[in-house]
């Protein structure tokens, strides 16, 4: 038994432990939460304050962005995860997807073991089922409905009622305002070094090349929406100032080092040529020491530190 207790042990992954904590209000603590988290080996545990109903979690979304392959992410009980067994297959997914595991501690599930792997799979078969259930007694109900010669949907709706369209268009802002908070930490303090210097055109190429698939208008609105609710400075809405090509070219490669100090000057150069970019003498190859011309003009103007410092405001 001893022997079967230490194989079992030597095949935990032998990554960071950490804890994550969740409570619906300001006025409540994670304190209990961290007691079992810490007494299960977590190191590093972060907290977060928000509503169970809500997917809108900025401190999950960083953490599951930063962990590292063999990390273990490690909750209390699944309701501090996920608001649904979709959601929380979501987190899990992306977790596997960076070769990380999960455990709760009062729950069945630990996917670094067959048996908790096996929980999982019966989660996810009985949301399928879920699912399916929902499916057919919506059919059902639509089916029945118009046996009787009533329309499906909401009648306020389709008469174009006031009222009704006023709550369904609260709910979709409301909706769209959950999916910008949601990534926004991922992207925005890309948008705050590089406006207004920069355009939305310049801006959504850069983070395409980091995987965020905006458009200029998207990332506009999105930005306009976070200023709305003073979550952002309006400043960012500034119109962006004529610049001259190489000015242009300046700023963007201060914006690109100022985001990620630690890319060489190559691999600023193949950025460059993917977003398309032309060198300062019209072509489409971009040698590094074009770009450290760029980045020394950029130190010398002052728009580094300026970068790096409202980076750190």
């Amino acid at each position: 038994m001893a022997r079967d207790a230490q194989n079992r042990s030597s095949r935990r992954p032998q990554g960071r432990l950490i804890g994550y904590a969740r409570v619906s209000t300001d006025e409540q603590a994670t304190e209990a939460q961290e007691i079992e988290l810490r007494s299960a080996g977590c190191d590093v545990i972060v907290q977060e304050h928000g509503s169970g109903a809500s997917r809108a979690r900025p401190a999950l979304s960083r953490l599951l962005r930063e962990i590292s392959a063999g990390d273990t992410l490690i909750v209390v009980r699944l309701d501090r995860l996920a608001r649904s067994v979709s959601h929380l297959l979501e987190v899990i997914e992306d977790l596997t997807a960076k070769n990380a595991h999960f455990r709760s501690l009062r729950d069945p599930i630990d996917t670094a073991t067959p048996q908790g792997m096996f929980s999982l799979q019966v989660l996810g078969a009985v949301a399928q089922l879920e699912r399916a259930l929902i499916s057919e007694r919506t059919k059902a109900g639509i089916k029945a409905a118009k046996a009787k010669g009533r329309m499906p949907g909401n009648p306020g709706l389709r008469a174009g009622t006031p009222e009704v369209l006023a709550k369904m268009t609260a709910a979709q802002r409301a909706a769209y305002g959950d999916r910008v908070q949601a990534t926004a930490n991922q992207w925005l303090p890309t948008v705050r070094r590089m406006r207004p210097d920069h355009t939305w055109d310049d801006i959504a190429r850069v983070l395409k090349q980091r995987g965020f698939d905006w458009t200029p208008e998207r990332l506009r609105r999105a930005v306009k929406w976070l200023v709305a609710e003073h979550m952002a400075d309006p400043s960012l809405l500034r119109k962006s100032p004529p610049r001259l090509p190489e000015d242009r070219l300046m700023t963007l490669v201060a914006g690109i080092h100022s985001s990620n100090p630690n890319l060489t000057l190559r691999e600023i150069a193949a950025q460059l040529e993917k977003l398309h970019e032309r060198t300062p003498r019209g072509g489409s190859k971009w040698s590094p020491s074009s770009v450290k011309n760029l980045i020394d003009r950029a130190r010398r103007s002052g728009l580094i530190e300026a970068e790096v410092r409202r980076a750190a405001e």
